[in-house]
This record gives structure tokens, sequence and C-alpha cells, in this order.
């Protein structure tokens, strides 16, 4: 069987929980505009704050920084900083014919520890309990690639 084949167990978990997390990230992008769009703000750029369809009573302040919208600007820019890694280390990963539970509980284990970071940062949790959503999945990433770095040496 192919590694790289989504006939093989491993790799189709990859798969799905990489497709998830791509998914996740491009949704967080969506969120974000929706929440400029409920609020009326948090706008970027001053064309932004112009009458148009979208916004057909602009007002003062529409470009100044909305906190409700910086949330969900952090968390798509948290998501940015974090998912690639998962993407190459998970990837990597699967070359090196890991076990498949293990494989599994490590890919669905990274999206449940990014869903709930999202969870945690959308509703104002504590920075404890989403840091510690944050390190569940680093951990994840760094083991990945520890990994495949211990199955890279062994094999010279």
């Amino acid at each position: 069987m192919e590694r790289i084949d989504l006939a093989n167990p491993v790799f189709a978990a990859y798969a799905a929980a990489a497709c998830l997390m791509v998914l996740k990230t491009v949704a967080m992008a969506w969120a974000t505009v929706w929440k400029m769009m409920q609020v009326k703000g948090g706008y970027r750029a001053p064309e932004d704050a112009r009458k148009t369809p979208l916004n057909p009573a602009p007002r003062a302040g529409q470009t100044d920084p909305d906190e409700r919208v910086e949330r969900f600007r952090r968390i798509h820019q948290n998501d940015l900083e974090n998912v690639p890694f998962f993407l190459a280390a998970g990837f990597l990963y699967v070359l090196t014919d890991p076990a498949h539970w293990l494989a599994q509980t490590l890919f669905y284990g990274y999206a449940a520890s990014r869903i709930l970071h999202f969870w945690a940062y959308a509703t104002a949790k504590s920075h404890d309990l989403r840091a510690t959503f944050w390190t569940i999945g680093v951990l994840i990433i760094m083991f990945m690639a520890a990994r495949t770095l211990a199955a890279v040496w062994g094999a010279f």
C-alpha cells in the first residue's frame, strides 16, 4: 500500500484532519467579516467606510478597532501561525508509517485542540484554558516532528 493514498488509513486520517483545519482557518476569515458586518465597524481600510450597498449608512469611527472584531482577527492570526506547522509535520509523520491508532489520536487530537482553542478564545474563557488547548496542539506537532526526525536519522 502506498503511504500517500487515501486507501492508507493513516493518510486518510491525516487528510481528514488537514481538511478540517484548512476549512476552519478559512472560515475564520469569513467569521471576521461576519463580525464586522454585525457590529458595523472594525473595518481596516479607509475605503471600507465608504457608502456602498453593503455599507449604506457609513458613520465616523467605522475604521476604529472594535474588540469584538479584533478577537476574531486574533483567532484567525493564531490559526495562520499554527495550522501550517500541523499540515507539514502531519504529512511528514505519515511517511514514518506510524500505527494507525496513534496517528488518528494525534491528527484528531490536534483538530480537537484547535476547535477547543477557538471556543475558548471566541467566548473569552480564561487565558489558562485557552493556553492549555494551544499547548496540546503544539505538543502534538512537536511529537510528530520529533518522531519524523528520529525516523530520518534512523534511516542512515
